[in-house]
Protein backbone atom coordinates (compact mmCIF):
# COMPACT_ATOMS: atom_id res chain seq x y z
CA UNK A 1 0.00 0.00 0.00
CA UNK A 2 1.16 3.17 -0.58
CA UNK A 3 2.39 5.95 2.04
CA UNK A 4 0.33 9.35 1.69
CA UNK A 5 2.64 12.24 0.38
CA UNK A 6 2.01 13.99 3.26
CA UNK A 7 2.97 11.20 5.57
CA UNK A 8 5.94 10.55 3.84
CA UNK A 9 6.84 14.35 3.28
CA UNK A 10 6.72 14.79 7.21
CA UNK A 11 9.12 11.78 7.54
CA UNK A 12 11.53 13.27 5.43
CA UNK A 13 11.80 16.56 7.84
CA UNK A 14 14.08 14.36 10.19
CA UNK A 15 17.68 15.80 10.16
CA UNK A 16 19.89 13.04 9.72
CA UNK A 17 19.36 9.12 9.94
CA UNK A 18 20.56 7.62 13.02
CA UNK A 19 21.87 4.27 14.79
CA UNK A 20 19.19 2.21 15.66
CA UNK A 21 20.09 1.70 19.84
CA UNK A 22 22.18 5.60 19.42
CA UNK A 23 24.56 3.78 21.90
CA UNK A 24 28.44 3.44 21.53
CA UNK A 25 30.06 1.12 19.53
CA UNK A 26 31.26 -1.89 21.81
CA UNK A 27 35.21 -2.78 21.46
CA UNK A 28 36.11 -5.52 19.20
CA UNK A 29 37.85 -8.73 20.28
CA UNK A 30 41.64 -8.90 20.37
CA UNK A 31 42.33 -10.41 16.74
CA UNK A 32 39.46 -9.40 14.85
CA UNK A 33 40.14 -9.02 11.64
CA UNK A 34 39.15 -6.09 9.46
CA UNK A 35 35.77 -6.02 7.50
CA UNK A 36 36.42 -6.10 3.81
CA UNK A 37 34.06 -3.05 2.38
CA UNK A 38 32.54 -2.61 -1.69
CA UNK A 39 31.35 1.14 -2.28
CA UNK A 40 29.59 0.86 -5.99
CA UNK A 41 29.04 3.94 -7.42
CA UNK A 42 27.25 5.90 -10.88
CA UNK A 43 26.60 9.27 -11.06
CA UNK A 44 24.36 11.34 -13.95
CA UNK A 45 22.12 8.44 -15.15
CA UNK A 46 19.67 10.95 -16.43
CA UNK A 47 17.29 8.56 -16.96
CA UNK A 48 19.26 6.78 -19.84
CA UNK A 49 17.20 3.17 -19.50
CA UNK A 50 18.67 2.42 -23.34
CA UNK A 51 22.31 2.02 -24.36
CA UNK A 52 23.19 5.55 -25.43
CA UNK A 53 24.49 6.18 -29.05
CA UNK A 54 27.47 7.57 -27.97
CA UNK A 55 30.19 5.79 -27.70
CA UNK A 56 33.25 4.84 -25.05
CA UNK A 57 37.26 5.09 -25.50
CA UNK A 58 38.28 1.76 -24.08
CA UNK A 59 41.88 0.19 -24.34
CA UNK A 60 41.82 -1.48 -27.94
CA UNK A 61 42.35 -5.73 -26.70
CA UNK A 62 44.67 -6.22 -29.89
CA UNK A 63 46.69 -3.11 -28.57
CA UNK A 64 46.41 -1.63 -25.54
CA UNK A 65 48.46 1.68 -26.35
CA UNK A 66 45.47 2.62 -28.64
CA UNK A 67 41.86 2.99 -28.05
CA UNK A 68 39.11 1.38 -29.54
CA UNK A 69 35.26 2.94 -29.40
CA UNK A 70 32.70 0.74 -28.03
CA UNK A 71 29.00 0.67 -27.19
CA UNK A 72 28.33 0.73 -23.56
CA UNK A 73 25.65 1.38 -21.17
CA UNK A 74 21.90 0.84 -21.01
CA UNK A 75 20.52 0.17 -17.38
CA UNK A 76 19.90 -3.95 -17.97
CA UNK A 77 23.87 -4.14 -18.94
CA UNK A 78 24.48 -2.03 -15.95
CA UNK A 79 22.43 -3.70 -13.49
CA UNK A 80 24.04 -7.51 -14.87
CA UNK A 81 27.63 -5.64 -13.87
CA UNK A 82 26.47 -4.14 -10.93
CA UNK A 83 24.85 -7.35 -9.56
CA UNK A 84 28.06 -9.56 -10.48
CA UNK A 85 29.93 -6.85 -8.66
CA UNK A 86 28.17 -7.28 -5.73
CA UNK A 87 28.08 -11.39 -5.87
CA UNK A 88 31.92 -11.16 -5.51
CA UNK A 89 31.74 -9.63 -1.52
CA UNK A 90 30.07 -9.60 1.27
CA UNK A 91 29.53 -6.49 2.11
CA UNK A 92 28.41 -4.00 -0.39
CA UNK A 93 26.35 -0.88 -0.81
CA UNK A 94 25.74 1.33 -4.28
CA UNK A 95 25.15 4.89 -4.25
CA UNK A 96 24.52 7.57 -6.91
CA UNK A 97 26.23 11.04 -7.02
CA UNK A 98 22.77 12.69 -8.47
CA UNK A 99 20.91 13.69 -11.78
CA UNK A 100 19.70 10.06 -11.46
CA UNK A 101 16.78 11.72 -12.98
CA UNK A 102 15.85 14.47 -14.92
CA UNK A 103 17.27 15.58 -18.61
CA UNK A 104 15.97 11.93 -19.54
CA UNK A 105 15.37 10.52 -23.01
CA UNK A 106 11.92 10.48 -23.84
CA UNK A 107 11.22 6.64 -22.94
CA UNK A 108 11.68 7.68 -18.87
CA UNK A 109 11.24 12.06 -19.58
CA UNK A 110 7.61 11.18 -21.21
CA UNK A 111 7.02 9.72 -17.95
CA UNK A 112 7.77 11.81 -15.35
CA UNK A 113 11.19 9.45 -14.62
CA UNK A 114 8.71 6.74 -13.01
CA UNK A 115 10.62 4.42 -15.30
CA UNK A 116 13.96 5.34 -14.07
CA UNK A 117 12.77 5.32 -10.30
CA UNK A 118 11.87 1.71 -11.50
CA UNK A 119 14.68 0.35 -12.97
CA UNK A 120 17.27 1.60 -10.30
CA UNK A 121 14.61 -0.40 -7.68
CA UNK A 122 15.26 -3.10 -9.92
CA UNK A 123 19.02 -2.73 -10.10
CA UNK A 124 19.55 -2.19 -5.99
CA UNK A 125 20.29 1.58 -5.44
CA UNK A 126 21.02 1.93 -2.11
CA UNK A 127 21.52 5.67 -1.86
CA UNK A 128 20.74 8.95 -4.14
CA UNK A 129 22.30 12.19 -3.40
CA UNK A 130 20.23 14.61 -5.15
CA UNK A 131 21.90 16.58 -7.93
CA UNK A 132 20.66 19.80 -9.62
CA UNK A 133 18.37 18.14 -12.34
CA UNK A 134 16.20 15.88 -9.31
CA UNK A 135 14.92 19.97 -9.13
CA UNK A 136 14.12 20.24 -12.87
CA UNK A 137 10.10 19.77 -12.12
CA UNK A 138 10.48 21.56 -8.74
CA UNK A 139 10.58 20.18 -4.91
CA UNK A 140 7.59 18.20 -4.65
CA UNK A 141 7.56 16.50 -7.75
CA UNK A 142 11.50 15.30 -6.20
CA UNK A 143 9.55 14.02 -2.96
CA UNK A 144 6.91 12.16 -5.11
CA UNK A 145 9.98 10.34 -6.64
CA UNK A 146 10.71 9.39 -3.30
CA UNK A 147 7.40 8.67 -1.39
CA UNK A 148 5.13 7.69 -4.74
CA UNK A 149 1.64 8.58 -6.00
CA UNK A 150 0.70 9.23 -8.95
CA UNK A 151 1.23 12.49 -10.27
CA UNK A 152 -1.58 14.64 -10.11
CA UNK A 153 -2.97 15.78 -13.51
CA UNK A 154 -1.03 13.40 -15.90
CA UNK A 155 -3.02 10.02 -15.78
CA UNK A 156 -1.79 10.10 -19.17
CA UNK A 157 1.65 9.81 -18.53
CA UNK A 158 2.33 9.12 -14.83
CA UNK A 159 1.36 5.56 -13.32
CA UNK A 160 1.00 4.66 -17.28
CA UNK A 161 2.65 1.02 -16.98
CA UNK A 162 0.61 -0.76 -13.86
CA UNK A 163 -1.44 1.95 -12.74
CA UNK A 164 0.41 2.64 -9.37
CA UNK A 165 3.62 4.36 -8.63
CA UNK A 166 5.46 3.21 -5.33
CA UNK A 167 8.01 5.67 -5.24
CA UNK A 168 11.78 5.08 -4.55
CA UNK A 169 13.07 1.97 -2.56
CA UNK A 170 16.29 3.44 -1.99
CA UNK A 171 17.10 6.91 -0.37
CA UNK A 172 16.94 10.91 -1.17
CA UNK A 173 19.85 12.68 0.41
CA UNK A 174 20.36 16.34 0.79
CA UNK A 175 22.30 17.05 3.63
CA UNK A 176 23.09 21.17 2.33
CA UNK A 177 19.31 21.48 1.31
CA UNK A 178 17.18 23.35 3.64
CA UNK A 179 13.74 24.89 3.84
CA UNK A 180 12.58 28.04 5.33
CA UNK A 181 12.02 27.01 8.52
CA UNK A 182 15.43 25.50 8.62
CA UNK A 183 15.01 21.53 8.10
CA UNK A 184 15.56 19.71 5.65
CA UNK A 185 14.17 18.42 2.50
CA UNK A 186 15.60 15.12 2.62
CA UNK A 187 18.11 13.68 5.53
CA UNK A 188 21.24 14.56 5.71
CA UNK A 189 22.87 11.03 5.32
CA UNK A 190 22.12 7.50 6.03
CA UNK A 191 24.07 5.23 7.96
CA UNK A 192 25.26 1.83 7.40
CA UNK A 193 26.66 -1.25 9.69
CA UNK A 194 28.88 -3.95 8.23
CA UNK A 195 29.93 -6.15 10.35
CA UNK A 196 29.05 -4.38 13.27
CA UNK A 197 30.95 -1.31 12.32
CA UNK A 198 29.18 1.95 11.00
CA UNK A 199 29.66 3.35 8.11
CA UNK A 200 27.95 6.99 7.22
CA UNK A 201 27.15 8.43 3.67
CA UNK A 202 26.36 12.14 3.67
CA UNK A 203 24.25 12.93 0.18
CA UNK A 204 24.78 16.47 -1.12
CA UNK A 205 24.20 18.57 -4.42
CA UNK A 206 26.04 21.33 -5.34
CA UNK A 207 25.76 24.72 -3.63
CA UNK A 208 25.32 26.45 -6.83
CA UNK A 209 21.95 24.52 -8.04
CA UNK A 210 20.17 27.59 -7.90
CA UNK A 211 21.65 28.83 -10.83
CA UNK A 212 21.16 26.34 -12.55
CA UNK A 213 17.47 25.73 -12.01
CA UNK A 214 14.03 27.10 -12.41
CA UNK A 215 14.10 29.68 -9.76
CA UNK A 216 10.24 28.81 -9.03
CA UNK A 217 11.44 24.84 -8.62
CA UNK A 218 13.45 25.88 -5.52
CA UNK A 219 11.22 28.69 -3.86
CA UNK A 220 11.84 28.47 -0.57
CA UNK A 221 15.03 26.45 -0.23
CA UNK A 222 18.42 27.33 0.48
CA UNK A 223 21.74 25.39 -0.90
CA UNK A 224 25.02 25.57 1.53
CA UNK A 225 28.36 25.29 0.90
CA UNK A 226 29.38 21.71 0.62
CA UNK A 227 32.56 21.92 2.80
CA UNK A 228 30.78 23.32 5.59
CA UNK A 229 27.77 21.26 5.56
CA UNK A 230 29.72 18.04 5.79
CA UNK A 231 31.97 18.94 8.43
CA UNK A 232 28.90 20.61 10.74
CA UNK A 233 27.85 17.17 10.66
CA UNK A 234 31.49 15.11 11.70
CA UNK A 235 31.23 15.79 15.17
CA UNK A 236 27.45 14.86 15.26
CA UNK A 237 28.60 11.23 13.35
CA UNK A 238 30.72 11.20 15.89
CA UNK A 239 28.49 11.07 18.82
CA UNK A 240 27.27 8.05 17.54
CA UNK A 241 30.07 6.28 17.28
CA UNK A 242 30.52 6.72 13.74
CA UNK A 243 34.57 7.07 11.98
CA UNK A 244 34.31 5.56 8.91
CA UNK A 245 32.60 8.38 6.31
CA UNK A 246 31.57 8.57 2.88
CA UNK A 247 30.35 12.03 0.99
CA UNK A 248 28.68 11.66 -2.44
CA UNK A 249 28.40 15.17 -3.76
CA UNK A 250 26.88 16.59 -7.16
CA UNK A 251 29.61 18.57 -8.48
CA UNK A 252 32.75 17.22 -10.17
CA UNK A 253 35.66 18.10 -11.66
CA UNK A 254 37.93 17.68 -15.01
CA UNK A 255 41.05 15.84 -15.86
CA UNK A 256 42.87 15.40 -19.38
CA UNK A 257 43.75 11.77 -18.67
CA UNK A 258 41.77 8.15 -19.07
CA UNK A 259 38.96 7.18 -17.56
CA UNK A 260 40.50 5.34 -14.74
CA UNK A 261 43.48 8.17 -14.35
CA UNK A 262 43.80 11.70 -12.93
CA UNK A 263 45.79 13.96 -15.07
CA UNK A 264 45.52 17.83 -14.16
CA UNK A 265 42.51 17.20 -12.12
CA UNK A 266 40.64 20.90 -11.54
CA UNK A 267 37.26 22.08 -10.80
CA UNK A 268 34.97 23.06 -8.39
CA UNK A 269 35.48 19.29 -6.23
CA UNK A 270 38.99 20.22 -5.79
CA UNK A 271 38.41 22.82 -3.15
CA UNK A 272 35.82 21.02 -2.04
CA UNK A 273 37.70 18.27 -0.61
CA UNK A 274 40.37 20.24 0.32
CA UNK A 275 38.03 21.83 2.92
CA UNK A 276 36.93 18.69 4.20
CA UNK A 277 37.00 17.67 7.65
CA UNK A 278 39.83 15.27 8.02
CA UNK A 279 37.40 12.62 9.34
CA UNK A 280 36.30 12.35 5.40
CA UNK A 281 37.74 9.03 3.73
CA UNK A 282 36.35 9.36 0.96
CA UNK A 283 34.30 11.34 -1.81
CA UNK A 284 32.42 9.88 -4.92
CA UNK A 285 31.53 12.94 -7.25
CA UNK A 286 29.72 13.62 -10.27
CA UNK A 287 28.34 17.04 -12.44
CA UNK A 288 30.77 17.30 -14.91
CA UNK A 289 29.56 14.20 -16.93
CA UNK A 290 33.39 12.86 -16.60
CA UNK A 291 35.71 9.72 -15.34
CA UNK A 292 38.02 10.29 -13.28
CA UNK A 293 40.05 7.98 -10.21
CA UNK A 294 41.97 10.74 -8.03
CA UNK A 295 43.79 11.03 -4.83
CA UNK A 296 42.86 15.05 -3.81
CA UNK A 297 44.28 15.87 0.12
CA UNK A 298 44.78 11.99 1.01
CA UNK A 299 41.28 10.86 0.15
CA UNK A 300 40.10 9.08 -2.70
CA UNK A 301 37.85 10.92 -5.40
CA UNK A 302 36.15 8.92 -8.11
CA UNK A 303 34.00 9.76 -10.88
CA UNK A 304 32.13 7.28 -13.75
CA UNK A 305 31.58 9.66 -16.77
CA UNK A 306 27.43 9.71 -17.36
CA UNK A 307 24.44 7.58 -19.01
CA UNK A 308 24.91 4.58 -16.73
CA UNK A 309 28.11 4.03 -18.82
CA UNK A 310 30.46 2.91 -16.30
CA UNK A 311 30.53 2.62 -12.69
CA UNK A 312 33.35 2.72 -9.88
CA UNK A 313 34.02 0.33 -7.75
CA UNK A 314 35.80 1.08 -4.02
CA UNK A 315 37.29 -1.40 -1.91
CA UNK A 316 37.67 -0.56 1.47
CA UNK A 317 38.56 -2.18 4.90
CA UNK A 318 36.87 -1.68 8.35
CA UNK A 319 39.47 -1.56 11.20
CA UNK A 320 37.85 -3.56 14.15
CA UNK A 321 39.76 -1.63 16.82
CA UNK A 322 39.29 1.94 15.50
CA UNK A 323 35.91 1.12 13.71
CA UNK A 324 37.50 3.45 10.95
CA UNK A 325 38.19 3.09 7.50
CA UNK A 326 42.02 1.65 7.15
CA UNK A 327 43.55 4.10 4.14
CA UNK A 328 45.73 1.93 2.91
CA UNK A 329 43.19 -0.38 1.98
CA UNK A 330 41.09 1.90 -0.25
CA UNK A 331 41.36 1.22 -4.14
CA UNK A 332 39.12 2.23 -7.33
CA UNK A 333 38.48 1.19 -10.31
CA UNK A 334 36.39 2.27 -13.17
CA UNK A 335 35.00 -0.24 -15.16
CA UNK A 336 32.79 0.13 -18.56
CA UNK A 337 29.58 -1.73 -19.10
CA UNK A 338 30.15 -3.36 -21.99
CA UNK A 339 27.08 -4.46 -24.07
CA UNK A 340 29.15 -7.50 -25.08
CA UNK A 341 28.31 -9.40 -22.09
CA UNK A 342 25.05 -10.88 -20.41
CA UNK A 343 22.30 -7.73 -19.50
CA UNK A 344 20.11 -8.16 -16.37
CA UNK A 345 16.89 -10.12 -17.80
CA UNK A 346 14.40 -8.41 -15.61
CA UNK A 347 15.56 -4.84 -16.47
CA UNK A 348 14.97 -6.21 -19.99
CA UNK A 349 11.62 -6.82 -19.50
CA UNK A 350 11.25 -3.78 -17.86
CA UNK A 351 12.58 -1.50 -20.08
CA UNK A 352 11.12 -3.04 -23.18
CA UNK A 353 7.64 -2.50 -21.54
CA UNK A 354 8.45 1.13 -21.30
CA UNK A 355 9.89 1.16 -25.15
CA UNK A 356 6.22 -0.24 -26.06
CA UNK A 357 4.46 2.37 -24.26
CA UNK A 358 6.33 5.19 -25.72
CA UNK A 359 7.01 3.79 -29.51
CA UNK A 360 3.60 5.23 -30.89
CA UNK A 361 5.13 9.07 -29.49
CA UNK A 362 8.70 8.13 -30.23
CA UNK A 363 9.14 6.96 -33.49
CA UNK A 364 6.68 9.78 -34.87
CA UNK A 365 8.65 11.76 -37.61
CA UNK A 366 9.38 15.20 -36.64
CA UNK A 367 11.13 16.58 -39.53
CA UNK A 368 14.11 15.79 -41.48
CA UNK A 369 17.88 17.46 -42.17
CA UNK A 370 20.14 18.07 -44.80
CA UNK A 371 22.91 16.99 -42.59
CA UNK A 372 23.52 16.83 -38.78
CA UNK A 373 23.06 19.48 -36.21
CA UNK A 374 25.74 19.27 -33.70
CA UNK A 375 27.10 20.58 -30.47
CA UNK A 376 30.39 21.55 -31.76
CA UNK A 377 31.21 24.83 -30.97
CA UNK A 378 32.76 27.29 -33.64
CA UNK A 379 35.40 29.56 -32.71
CA UNK A 380 32.93 31.92 -31.27
CA UNK A 381 30.82 29.47 -29.08
CA UNK A 382 27.81 29.19 -31.64
CA UNK A 383 26.72 25.24 -32.33
CA UNK A 384 24.16 24.27 -35.95
CA UNK A 385 22.03 23.06 -32.93
CA UNK A 386 22.18 25.49 -31.12
CA UNK A 387 21.46 27.92 -33.55
CA UNK A 388 18.39 26.04 -34.90
CA UNK A 389 16.78 26.20 -31.95
CA UNK A 390 17.30 30.09 -31.32
CA UNK A 391 15.87 30.29 -35.00
CA UNK A 392 12.36 27.50 -34.25
CA UNK A 393 12.04 29.89 -31.22
CA UNK A 394 11.58 32.89 -33.26
CA UNK A 395 9.79 31.11 -35.93
CA UNK A 396 7.18 30.61 -33.48
CA UNK A 397 6.66 33.72 -31.69
CA UNK A 398 6.61 36.12 -34.70
CA UNK A 399 2.97 36.55 -33.70
CA UNK A 400 4.56 37.83 -30.09
CA UNK A 401 6.27 40.17 -31.80
CA UNK A 402 9.65 38.21 -31.78
CA UNK A 403 12.25 40.14 -33.30
CA UNK A 404 15.38 37.53 -31.80
CA UNK A 405 15.29 34.68 -29.75
CA UNK A 406 18.42 33.22 -27.27
CA UNK A 407 18.69 29.69 -26.32
CA UNK A 408 20.63 28.97 -22.88
CA UNK A 409 23.87 26.53 -24.34
CA UNK A 410 22.70 23.86 -21.24
CA UNK A 411 19.07 23.40 -22.53
CA UNK A 412 20.64 21.93 -25.44
CA UNK A 413 21.04 18.20 -24.57
CA UNK A 414 22.00 16.16 -27.43
CA UNK A 415 23.25 16.56 -30.84
CA UNK A 416 20.03 15.34 -34.27
CA UNK A 417 22.28 13.22 -36.56
CA UNK A 418 19.04 12.52 -39.35
CA UNK A 419 18.25 8.65 -39.95
CA UNK A 420 18.28 7.40 -43.50
CA UNK A 421 16.42 9.84 -45.61
CA UNK A 422 17.63 13.16 -43.98
CA UNK A 423 14.17 12.32 -41.19
CA UNK A 424 14.60 12.61 -37.14
CA UNK A 425 11.96 11.75 -34.97
CA UNK A 426 10.19 12.90 -32.05
CA UNK A 427 12.30 10.68 -29.97
CA UNK A 428 15.54 12.37 -31.45
CA UNK A 429 14.14 15.93 -30.76
CA UNK A 430 12.91 15.29 -27.27
CA UNK A 431 16.28 14.15 -26.20
CA UNK A 432 17.73 17.77 -27.41
CA UNK A 433 14.73 19.44 -25.76
CA UNK A 434 13.47 17.08 -22.62
CA UNK A 435 12.40 19.97 -20.41
CA UNK A 436 9.06 20.87 -21.66
CA UNK A 437 10.07 24.81 -20.97
CA UNK A 438 7.81 27.13 -22.51
CA UNK A 439 8.52 30.14 -25.05
CA UNK A 440 8.38 33.50 -23.14
CA UNK A 441 8.44 36.74 -25.37
CA UNK A 442 8.92 40.14 -23.56
CA UNK A 443 10.81 43.51 -23.91
CA UNK A 444 14.38 44.70 -23.25
CA UNK A 445 15.64 47.51 -24.13
CA UNK A 446 19.40 47.85 -26.50
CA UNK A 447 21.46 48.49 -22.85
CA UNK A 448 19.26 45.52 -21.11
CA UNK A 449 20.41 43.19 -24.42
CA UNK A 450 24.30 44.33 -24.01
CA UNK A 451 23.97 43.71 -20.46
CA UNK A 452 22.33 40.21 -21.20
CA UNK A 453 25.54 39.42 -23.73
CA UNK A 454 27.89 40.22 -20.88
CA UNK A 455 26.14 37.94 -18.39
CA UNK A 456 27.49 34.76 -20.26
CA UNK A 457 30.81 35.96 -19.24
CA UNK A 458 29.31 36.23 -15.32
CA UNK A 459 30.43 32.70 -14.40
CA UNK A 460 34.76 33.16 -14.13
CA UNK A 461 34.76 29.44 -14.21
CA UNK A 462 32.67 28.35 -17.64
CA UNK A 463 31.60 30.97 -20.49
CA UNK A 464 28.22 30.41 -21.50
CA UNK A 465 27.51 31.39 -24.88
CA UNK A 466 24.19 31.82 -25.67
CA UNK A 467 22.93 30.43 -29.43
CA UNK A 468 21.63 33.41 -31.28
CA UNK A 469 18.95 33.36 -33.75
CA UNK A 470 19.35 34.20 -37.53
CA UNK A 471 19.30 38.35 -38.31
CA UNK A 472 20.64 39.13 -34.67
CA UNK A 473 24.44 39.35 -35.08
CA UNK A 474 27.86 40.99 -32.49
CA UNK A 475 31.27 40.82 -31.05
CA UNK A 476 33.24 40.20 -28.56
CA UNK A 477 37.00 40.07 -27.21
CA UNK A 478 38.23 37.42 -25.66
CA UNK A 479 40.99 39.08 -23.65
CA UNK A 480 38.82 42.65 -22.95
CA UNK A 481 37.29 42.36 -18.69
CA UNK A 482 34.01 40.72 -17.53
CA UNK A 483 31.45 43.88 -18.66
CA UNK A 484 33.89 45.12 -21.54
CA UNK A 485 33.53 42.13 -23.64
CA UNK A 486 30.89 42.92 -25.95
CA UNK A 487 30.67 46.30 -27.94
CA UNK A 488 27.66 47.41 -27.86
CA UNK A 489 28.49 49.24 -31.79
CA UNK A 490 28.78 45.86 -32.99
CA UNK A 491 25.48 44.44 -31.75
CA UNK A 492 22.93 44.59 -35.06
CA UNK A 493 19.41 43.47 -35.41
CA UNK A 494 18.66 42.46 -39.51
CA UNK A 495 22.18 44.62 -40.40
CA UNK A 496 20.82 48.00 -37.99
CA UNK A 497 22.69 48.53 -34.65
CA UNK A 498 20.69 48.77 -32.08
CA UNK A 499 20.25 51.70 -29.73
CA UNK A 500 20.26 51.69 -26.03
CA UNK A 501 17.27 53.30 -25.23
CA UNK A 502 15.15 51.60 -27.91
CA UNK A 503 13.09 48.90 -27.25
CA UNK A 504 13.47 45.39 -28.62
CA UNK A 505 10.95 41.99 -28.42
CA UNK A 506 13.18 38.77 -27.93
CA UNK A 507 12.05 35.22 -26.74
CA UNK A 508 13.70 33.18 -24.49
CA UNK A 509 12.54 29.80 -22.37
CA UNK A 510 11.02 30.09 -18.96
CA UNK A 511 13.78 29.29 -17.61
CA UNK A 512 16.03 31.45 -18.59
CA UNK A 513 12.98 34.13 -18.22
CA UNK A 514 13.10 33.64 -14.75
CA UNK A 515 16.97 33.84 -14.60
CA UNK A 516 18.43 30.55 -14.39
CA UNK A 517 21.75 30.62 -15.60
CA UNK A 518 22.61 33.59 -13.75
CA UNK A 519 20.48 35.85 -16.40
CA UNK A 520 19.58 38.02 -14.17
CA UNK A 521 18.86 40.85 -16.68
CA UNK A 522 15.55 38.62 -18.02
CA UNK A 523 13.04 38.98 -14.82
CA UNK A 524 13.44 42.84 -15.66
CA UNK A 525 11.84 42.04 -18.80
CA UNK A 526 8.20 43.54 -19.62
CA UNK A 527 5.29 43.05 -21.65
CA UNK A 528 5.67 38.78 -21.29
CA UNK A 529 3.90 36.89 -23.28
CA UNK A 530 3.59 32.89 -23.28
CA UNK A 531 4.29 30.66 -26.05
CA UNK A 532 4.41 26.77 -26.88
CA UNK A 533 6.21 24.19 -25.34
CA UNK A 534 10.52 24.49 -26.92
CA UNK A 535 9.88 21.07 -27.89
CA UNK A 536 6.77 21.83 -29.81
CA UNK A 537 8.13 24.97 -31.46
CA UNK A 538 11.19 22.83 -32.89
CA UNK A 539 9.19 20.16 -34.17
CA UNK A 540 6.99 22.74 -36.08
CA UNK A 541 9.84 24.35 -37.80
CA UNK A 542 11.84 21.16 -38.41
CA UNK A 543 8.43 20.45 -40.25
CA UNK A 544 7.74 23.56 -41.76
CA UNK A 545 11.29 23.93 -43.48
CA UNK A 546 11.99 19.61 -44.77
CA UNK A 547 15.71 18.55 -45.30
CA UNK A 548 16.29 21.95 -43.29
CA UNK A 549 19.97 22.89 -44.17
CA UNK A 550 22.85 23.58 -41.62
CA UNK A 551 23.04 26.78 -40.83
CA UNK A 552 26.43 28.99 -41.36
CA UNK A 553 27.91 29.71 -37.69
CA UNK A 554 28.52 33.50 -38.79
CA UNK A 555 26.00 35.22 -35.86
CA UNK A 556 29.16 35.83 -33.47
CA UNK A 557 32.27 36.78 -33.61
CA UNK A 558 35.31 36.26 -31.53
CA UNK A 559 38.21 38.54 -31.74
CA UNK A 560 41.42 38.62 -29.67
Amino acid sequence: MQRSLLAASLAALSLTACLSDGKAPATSAPGTPPVPVRLIAINDFHGTLETPGSKLSVPDPADPSKTASVSAGGVDYLSAAIKASRAQVANSIVVSAGDLIGASPLISGLFHDEPAVEAMNALGLDINAVGNHEFDDGQEELLRMQNGGCKAGSTDTSCKRTGRFDGAKFKFLAANVEKADGKPIFPAYEIRKFGGIPVAVIGMTLKGTPEVVTPDGIKGLSFKDEAATVNKLVPELKKQGVEAIVVVVHEGGLQTGTYDECKGISGAIVDIVKGFDKAVDMVVSGHTHQAYNCVIDGRRVTSARNYGQMFTEIDFKLDPKTRDVQPASVKAVNRPVLTTGQPDSVLTQLVDAWRALVAPIANRLSGSLAGPLTRIPSAAGETTMGAVIADAMLASTLGNGAEAAFMNPGGVRAELTPEAGGNVTYSQIFTVQPFANTLMTLTLTGAQLDELLELQWADPTRTRILPVSTGFAYAYSKSAPYGQKVDMASITLNGTSIDAAKSYRVTVNSFMASGGDGLTVLPKGTNRTGGKVDIDALEDYLKANPKLAVPVLNRITALP
